[in-house]
């Protein structure tokens, strides 16, 4: 056990966040902590770092338990570079290395056998604290994480918010504590760096608490989900699907004993109200002797369940054409600097478009080209008959603080009958008095769901969005995912959220700095079919060769081999990683029998195995990525 929790209570304002919270980590366990903004995710991560006190209940930790804790927003104060910053983490490292060099020296000038005893003592140590790979791993963090290598020397002053977190999130994983409180990782990583980040903490030897609104993400790495809700805490086995499921099947069963009860309740209440009617005294004294067997009942609580959106479909008043949106041969260029070029791209009616592609590729600046605020270098951008656009961007500029939700939309919509108004917003769970919320005062999942209210009743027929899901919780997602798929019109949208591209989707589009690669379906089958592409050799015939002569058929043949060859290996890895993940998936499930978890020795032996199989996987990755590569360029 690395950390145990029991009983955890806390307040603010006489408003009590966690009541009676109880649960505990295990070493190795990837768990998830979710819950609806403001159950209290934040508050329990502060009371697990002591950073905050809780009012009551006990917070244990293993005698050897650190504590890595990443903030949604952190303040990363530094006067070093970026490569410096996370290099820092090493510093025993490098003043180790230091000491060699000097006893090195030492000992080139005096050959003395104490001081060649203490080095070798000294360079094992080196050894096991990563000293000859601290460079290349420093290196690969911030490969993973997105820098480019132009950055490293940059000072950390000049970064980003968005590239601080980021920092600060490189140095943890590098100072690998025992236990990682992750509070939204992937907030400013592209689809790449989330993807790395999944690799990276799948195989990670610690304890994992994560807090994040990407659904996709936790299914790829949890094992374990803590759901806090009505201040209480409730655990379920396995990832995020696993717990959906569970968790709708327990409420279904919860509701059918609720409803039984009261029936039954019921039909005593009216034998006892019969049998007071006839006013004897035999009649009477049944009724008592009902009345005292009801109030030995244990009455069971309404199951509570967290509000879900109504369901909404939204037409918009104005129906475009066939042909939404035509871009042919575009480029932008900023001060002579190539940004993107030969993009193509041909949107219909009631297409559902997810744009991906790495960060700084041009995916906003493609946006604002649309909408007709920038101009391009070259190409051309059309859109078809009666389209009108509804741009959403992060920030929710098209909203004004200083009124209350319902006058947004009264004055945005003068037509629209209050009724008409309410309705929509309590699709967007706004209902009652929240609807004469300020907006100055909501928080920036409320806000979101604002302007997505008012751009699904203006007149656009086709929706451009910008990240949409940003700063929205796993609720909020849950009424943009249902209002685009009741959306009768055209969406084009930018996302890192995979779970909501899969969702929305029905053709995902990948923009890359000199191409536009349109794939049929969700986010899995791009997926898929990327790797399938990746793995496809061009046939390169005789006449397409520069000559025919014998030397360049035999160099075309080592070509094809080599590719072969590349291919080959790559499959054989797949099959290596799925072995290795299918032997870890039945290790799980062993140790959570009875009879395993309660032996020492056996439960032992099988840590010890899932903890090489998880070396194994790492490495089996690390091979695949460098082969995939490998066998991109060829194939260039």
């Amino acid at each position: 056990m690395i950390i145990s929790c029991s009983n955890i209570k806390k307040s603010f304002h006489d408003k009590t966040i966690l009541d009676g919270v109880s649960f505990h980590i295990e070493a190795h366990e990837k768990v998830a902590l979710i819950g609806n903004n403001g159950a209290g995710k934040t508050t329990l991560f502060k009371i697990l770092t002591k950073e905050l006190p809780s009012d009551d209940g006990l917070v244990t930790y293993s005698k050897d338990c650190t504590i890595g804790y990443l903030k949604q927003h952190m303040e990363l104060n530094s006067t070093h570079t970026v490569y410096e910053e996370l290099l820092h983490v090493f510093d025993p490292v490098i003043a180790l290395e230091e000491k060699l060099h000097q006893i090195e020296e030492e000992i080139a000038r005096t050959s003395s056998l104490e001081l060649i005893h203490t080095y070798d003592q000294l360079r094992l140590q080196f050894e096991n604290n990563k000293g000859y790979e601290y460079k290349s791993l420093v290196k690969g963090v911030l490969k993973g994480l997105g820098f480019e290598d132009s950055v490293y020397n940059k000072p950390i002053s000049i970064l980003s918010g968005g590239q601080k977190n980021r920092i600060a999130l490189g140095k943890l994983l590098l100072e690998q504590p025992t236990l990682l409180l992750l509070d939204e990782p992937t907030n400013h990583l592209d689809i790449e760096a989330i993807e790395w980040l999944e690799g990276f903490l799948k195989a990670y030897k610690g304890a994992l608490i994560l807090i994040s609104h990407d659904r996709y993400f936790l299914d790829r790495i949890v094992n374990k989900v803590i759901h806090l809700e009505f201040s209480k805490c409730f655990m379920y086995g396995g990832n995020y699907t696993d717990y959906m499921i569970k968790s709708a099947k327990e409420f279904e069963v919860a509701m059918k004993h609720f409803e039984k009860q009261q029936r039954e309740i019921a039909k005593q209440q009216a034998v006892i109200a019969k049998l007071k009617q006839f006013n004897r005294e035999k009649s009477i004294r049944r009724a008592r002797s009902r009345e005292k067997q009801l109030d030995k009942i244990e009455v069971i609580d309404a199951p509570m369940i967290d509000n879900k959106p109504m369901q909404l479909t939204l037409v918009p008043r104005i129906v475009s054409g066939q042909d939404v949106l035509s871009i042919t041969e575009l480029s932008k260029s900023f001060d002579k600097q190539l940004l993107f070029e030969h993009i193509n791209l041909a949107i219909k009616k009631e297409d559902k478009v997810a744009l991906v592609g790495p960060n700084g590729v041009g995916k906003t600046t493609l946006f604002r080209m649309i909408l007709n605020k920038l101009a391009p270098s070259s190409g051309t951008i059309s859109l078809g008959a009666n389209v009108i656009v509804g741009y959403y961007d992060q920030e929710h500029m098209n909203l004004n603080t200083n009124h209350t939700i319902m006058e947004e939309i009264q004055l945005a919509f003068p037509e629209l009958k209050n009724g008409e108004i309410r309705n929509v917003l309590a699709a967007f769970l706004f209902t009652d008095d929240d609807v004469f919320k300020s907006i100055a005062t909501l928080s920036g999942g409320e806000r979101g769901r604002v302007a997505l209210a008012k751009i699904m009743l203006s007149k656009a027929n086709f929706l451009i969005l910008d990240e949409p899901t940003n700063h929205l919780d796993v609720l909020s997602k849950e009424i943009l995912e249902n209002a685009i798929n009741n959306y009768e019109g055209t969406v084009l949208y930018v996302s890192h959220d995979r779970y909501f591209i899969n969702q929305t989707a029905t053709k995902v589009v990948h923009m890359s700095a000199n191409s536009m690669t349109e794939y049929l379906g969700d986010y899995d089958y791009y997926v898929e079919k990327k790797k399938e592409r990746l793995l496809i050799v061009p046939v390169r015939t005789e006449t397409s060769l520069p000559s025919t002569n014998k030397e360049d058929w035999k160099q075309q043949k080592e070509y094809q081999a080599q590719i072969k060859k590349l291919q080959n290996e790559l499959s054989k890895t797949e099959v290596q990683i799925e072995e290795a993940e299918n032997q870890t998936a039945k290790i799980d499930e062993q140790l959570c029998l009875e009879e395993i978890y309660t032996d020492f020795v056996k439960s032992r032996e099988l840590m010890t195995e899932k903890e090489r199989l998880s070396e194994l996987i790492k490495t089996l990755y690390e091979k695949w990525d460098n082969l995939s590569v490998t066998l991109d360029e060829f194939s260039q």
